[in-house]
Parts: C-alpha cells; structure tokens; sequence
C-alpha cells in the first residue's frame, strides 16, 4: 500500500495569496497534477491539516473546488487555521468527520494501513492539545486490533523541533500521549503537519515525522529564539510505503519540472 501525505494547504478564498506572497492555490493544483500522475498511484491521500487559512466557508467551498481534481480517495484531518464545523458543512460526503460528536477523529478500516486520525485543534488558538477524551478513545481503539499495522494522523507534532517559535504553538502534554502509543506496537508512524518542513523524532516507541507544506515552508532556525518566517523553498509531499515483508518506508517527493531522469549506466558501464 501507498499512503500519500500532503499537509499545511492555507487555502484563502478566491485564490488569494496567503501572507500576501504565496499563491496556496496555484500549488495545491501543481501537488494533484503530480500525485495524480505517479507511477505508482497511492491508495489513498491523508492531509494533515490547516487545509484554509481562516476557517471560512468560503475558502473550505474553494478547498472543495480543488480537491476535485485528485483523483484518489483522501481524509481530512483539521489544524490550527481550520474550524470543524466549516469544515465538515463543506464535505458532508465526507462522513468519516461525524464520527465523533465533537473533535473531528475517526478510524479508517478501508487499506492495509489503518487510519486512525486525531483532533488537535485549540479552537482560536495556533498551539494544539489532545483531549482526556480522546486520549481514551484512542487506548480503546487501538486495543480491538492489535495486530493490525497503524498510523496514527494529526496536525500538531507531539515533539520538541528546536525550532522556537513553532515549539512555542506545539502540542500540549505530549507525553500522554506516548505513554498510549507505547502500549500499541502496531503503531508504524504518527504523521502530522504543522512544521512545513520533513522531521523524524523517535517517540513512544514508534516514529513521529511531519511532512512538508505543500506551499511555503517554515524557515530552518534551530534557535529558541527563532523568528516566526517561512521561505520559498521547494513544496513538497510525502509518500509511505507499506510492505508486510519491511514495514513502512517513507519518502519525501518535491513538487515541480526537474531536470532527468538521467542513467548511471551506459549498458553495463558506468557513464564517465
């Protein structure tokens, strides 16, 4: 199985530019020409969150627009700039949102990788926080298959980055959270958003990683005092490839025309 992963979208209604630099929509429609253009096309997309900017309806009908064009089946999962009742009024289709009554946080029993999606949103705030609740829910969840290879999807990383001014708007408590993960070894991965840039962490037992916006990216500033900015550097999404025989490898693939593909070879010489 392959698991594509796109992150951290910013919409803005009518393809406004986001922070009035980026045009969050023009790559969004350059990220689904490439995915839906893979050779080896994904099972399924997951995006882990800030899919809009503001949490408008009108950029969730305008997010709605452009997912028209992948080709794929995809979940949604909610970040920081979202709002889950516009959310879920924009995609009611969609009806792995309802759930849960109130954070958006499902199960996806379809692949072979199951899907289990978390809520980290802090309504009106940019840090996020998992809910006793949800904590609970997850223990439970992951308990009725315990064999069953899983990854877990949320927006907020639950680990220290070294980049300041994003580990100041981090999850919460992070540790509650890898003391359910350690008791569930068929967690493969938690794949969340939220840092615009690949980082690995081990945690709980497992890998926790973030994919990188498909957009702008957060500039690379490993100081605690680091200013919040972002750069233009190359968007980008992840694809994980599940396989029985060696478990799950993750790719990081960036989006645009390069040059190649060259060989190496000239028949069985290597090219000089």
């Amino acid at each position: 199985m392959i698991l594509c992963q796109i992150s951290d979208l910013h919409i803005k209604a009518q393809g406004k530019k986001s922070y009035r630099i980026v045009d969050t929509a023009e790559s969004l429609k350059r990220c689904i020409a490439q995915v839906n253009a893979l050779r080896q096309r994904p099972d399924a997309v997951v995006i882990t969150g800030d899919l809009v900017d503001f949490g408008l309806p009108e950029e969730y009908a305008f997010l709605r627009q452009l997912l028209q064009a992948l080709e794929i089946p995809y979940y949604l999962t909610p970040g920081n700039h979202d709002e889950r009742s516009a959310l879920r009024a924009a995609f009611p289709e969609h009806l792995y949102l309802q759930q849960r009554q109130d954070r958006i946080e499902y199960v996806i029993d379809d692949h072979a990788l199951r899907i289990v999606a978390l809520d980290t949103v802090i309504p009106h705030a940019s840090g996020g926080a998992l809910a006793a609740d949800s904590l609970l829910w997850l223990d439970q969840v992951l308990a009725e298959q315990p064999h069953q290879p899983t990854v877990i999807v949320m927006h907020h990383p639950p680990f220290h980055t070294g980049i300041g001014h994003m580990d100041k708007i981090g999850l919460a408590q992070p540790q509650a959270l890898a003391a359910v993960v350690q008791r569930h070894p068929q967690v493969e991965r938690i794949l969340c958003g939220h840092l615009h840039r690949a980082i690995q962490v081990r945690f709980g037992g497992t890998i926790a990683s973030t994919c990188p916006g498909v957009a702008h990216q957060v500039a690379l500033d490993l100081s605690p005092q680091a200013e919040s900015r972002f750069v233009m550097e190359p968007p980008a999404f992840q694809l994980h490839l599940w396989d029985a025989a060696h478990g799950l490898i993750s790719h990081t693939a960036y989006v645009g025309e390069f040059d190649g593909p060259y060989p190496f070879y000239d028949g069985d010489s290597l090219i000089d």
